[in-house]
């Protein structure tokens, strides 16, 4: 098969529109989604986007990012046409320095005082989910397919609606907080202040971990119904009852792998008590007690990255195909099929390389990570593609639109 070029630059006539070749009964088919990119080729970018990163003090990154989208976007190929992207790198750099003031702004109001940098926390808190909105609406309305662009229609209230289950635990606490009367007369909190103090915080950080899987359903129904292309706009149908039952699962993995490392502490505990006992009486116990800790050690430390590289791959497999597995439009249907396997040894692999490497093998793993995870998804279409890329792409939700381009924020969505 021969392999599509990646394409650069932000022409937006750089992917005009192309008729499909096959099938055009308009019965559903799959469209084929691949991958082409190297890490070879994506090494080249990436080292001189680092180098020139660090030369200017950080101000390169906007275009380095820039370079980085265009290169991954041309590399994903969809029934045979790539993805384009048109961002304009001088608006991404000029969110980038709207995001470098709040950065200082937060930095000397924190070493002003702790109230100053409250104050700058809740003001961030109070934007991000606007800045949110605009950087999927920048990302989506400079991607391209055939010539024709993305947009994302959810509403700014959508957007703070969304995130309202993951802000409301720390509102309740730093409400209930001040109500608790202010530090006695040598500055610090009474016995009484200090117990109810610890009483809020613990049922905060409570209700935040029985919310969290409900904000991430709100966050991923957010986006996943809000994806607008030639007049298809997603759906995400998965229920919260199902980010529950996934969080549930994760648990439970997690517990295993640790009931597994108590077990395994156990045995040998046993099994080092019995070897010392009958080697003590011919005086080689302590020899057979330090062997035994060392074992101990290598084992729960054995245990512990094996965790690292189960509990977290399960987590990002399981998500994509939950959110991806009900993802659809009218005549769009998007499935995923990432096994933890694959996932589990490909982290585990770019880890140990980008460790003896030094960070060098960094651009390899992350075009294999982009890989798997994006040949995993499957797309099937019912109708004509020609008809809707035929059909001239309306942008809605105007203002919007040009909030998403002033501020020209990517946070890689």
């Amino acid at each position: 098969m021969e392999r599509t070029e990646p394409r650069f630059g932000w022409d937006d006539n750089a992917f005009a529109p192309t008729q499909l070749t096959g099938d055009q009964d308009h019965g559903p088919r799959a469209v084929d989604l691949r991958f082409t990119g190297t890490g070879s080729e994506y090494f080249r970018i990436w080292i001189v986007n680092l180098l020139l990163i660090v030369v200017t003090a950080s101000l390169y990154w906007p275009f380095a990012r820039a370079r980085r989208l265009a290169y991954f976007q041309a590399n994903t190929v969809v029934d045979g046409q790539p993805l384009g992207f048109h961002g304009d790198p001088w608006k991404m750099f000029r969110g980038y320095m709207i995001m470098l003031a709040l950065a200082i702004v937060y930095s000397i109001a924190s070493n002003a005082s702790p109230t100053a940098a409250l104050v700058s926390v809740a003001v961030l808190a109070l934007v991000w989910p606007a800045l949110w909105r605009a950087s999927m609406q920048f990302r989506l309305a400079n991607t391209s397919w055939r010539g024709v662009r993305f947009a994302f229609k959810g509403s700014l209230g959508g957007a703070y609606g969304a995130m309202l289950p993951a802000f409301l635990p720390s509102v309740v606490l730093v409400g209930l907080a001040s109500f608790m009367g202010g530090p006695g007369e040598d500055g610090t909190l009474t016995e009484a202040q200090s117990e109810r103090l610890g009483v809020w915080m613990g049922l905060s950080m409570l209700a935040f971990m029985l919310a969290l899987p409900w904000a991430l359903a709100r966050i991923k129904r957010y986006q996943h119904q809000n994806y607008h292309y030639a007049g298809q706009t997603t759906q995400l149908t998965a229920s919260t009852g199902q980010f529950y039952v996934l969080a549930f699962k994760l648990l439970g993995v997690t517990l295993a792998l640790g009931v597994a490392a108590v077990s395994l502490i156990a045995m040998v505990a046993l099994l080092g008590g019995g070897l010392a006992w009958i080697t003590g009486i011919h005086g080689g116990g302590g020899k057979v007690s330090a062997a035994l800790v060392a074992i101990t050690g290598l084992a729960v430390a054995g245990i512990y990255v094996a965790s690292f590289f189960i509990v977290g791959p399960y987590g990002v497999s399981r998500l994509q195909n939950l959110v991806w597995g009900h993802t659809r439009s009218a005549d769009i249907r998007f499935d995923s099929h990432l096994r933890l396997l694959p996932l589990a040894g490909r982290t585990a692999l770019n880890l140990f390389l980008t460790a003896i490497t030094l960070g060098l093998y960094r651009p390899f793993a992350v075009v294999a990570m982009t890989k798997l995870k994006l040949e995993a998804v499957s797309i099937e279409v019912t109708g004509s593609v020609d008809d809707w890329v035929a059909e001239s792409h309306q942008m809605n939700d105007a203002a919007g639109d040009a909030a998403g381009d002033f501020f020209g924020i990517d946070m890689g969505l």
